[in-house]
């Protein structure tokens, strides 16, 4: 009678399982957008992020990047995160597919409060992205980790083992690196800190980072990155190349990196 219970339970799971597959509503990508927000990011820095991305999400070529995939619509969601306790999802999965659904998602993004958090963990923001890459009610041809931040993992696992993990799911993960001239809590800034991301946290198809030096050039960084990220161009290939001089995009070569890659 138990196993028979059992039974039934689990064919009733795999039944809404399947369900959910069925129902699941078509993109060209699914898309994490995971914001470092550790002290290390001041209130103006912190502000210059959120502009970035607001005015990137609403810029025409990147909504023209949206309507011209085989779906003509991406999902997105954006997190931000600090040590391995704290990540927050911003604004949910939201189904994006013209130029007024994504102005509302800039909208959210402007609307939520500024949360400042302890420490740096990339391996717990790549984790909790994947877990939403997991769960969310979309099916995307694509999934894709977008992670910037202006520093190295300094809580939770090493950052390379999540990565590689994310990679086996079938994800990529790109980064934007932003190297600052400020002093780190009295540490000297890091000036390798786009070689660490290519060692250890970009992977999977067509990965690559974008690096932005300081926060003042993040804005045009995050154009260039979004559009090739949602367009799915390769590498050199970047539709964005003349959307800001190059001293602002400061583009690096794309790298692919699979399971192994890289190193702690």
């Amino acid at each position: 009678m138990i196993r028979s219970a059992r039974l039934r339970a689990a064919l009733a799971l795999l039944g809404a399982l399947f369900a959910a597959a069925a129902f699941a509503q078509p993109v060209d990508l699914e898309l994490v957008i995971a914001v470092d927000i550790s002290r290390s990011i001041d209130d103006d820095e912190a502000r210059l992020q959120r502009e970035g991305y607001i005015a990137a999400l609403t810029d025409k070529r990147v909504v023209g990047a949206i309507t011209s995939g085989p779906v003509g619509a991406i999902a997105i969601a954006y997190v931000e995160w600090a040590g391995v306790q704290y990540q927050q999802t911003v604004v949910p999965w939201t189904r994006i597919s013209n130029a007024a659904q994504a102005q509302a998602f800039a909208a959210a993004i402007a609307a939520a409060p500024r949360i400042a958090a302890n420490w740096t963990s990339i391996s717990g923001a790549i984790d909790y992205s994947l877990r939403l890459l997991a769960e969310n009610p979309y099916k995307g041809l694509r999934r894709v980790i977008d992670i910037s931040g202006d520093g190295r993992n300094n809580s939770g696992r090493p950052a390379h083992e999540a990565r590689d993990e994310a990679v086996r799911a079938g994800v990529t993960i790109n980064g934007l690196p932003i190297i600052n001239d400020r002093p780190n809590f009295s540490y000297p800034p890091d000036r390798e800190l786009d070689v660490y991301y290519e060692r250890n946290v970009i992977g999977g198809p067509g990965a690559f980072i974008k690096l932005a030096e300081g926060f003042g050039s993040f804005g045009a960084a995050i154009l260039a990155k979004l559009i090739r990220e949602i367009a799915g161009h390769p590498t050199g290939t970047d539709p964005a190349a003349a959307a800001a001089p190059p001293s602002e995009l400061d583009q690096r070569p794309g790298k692919t990196l699979g399971h192994g890659s890289g190193g702690g």
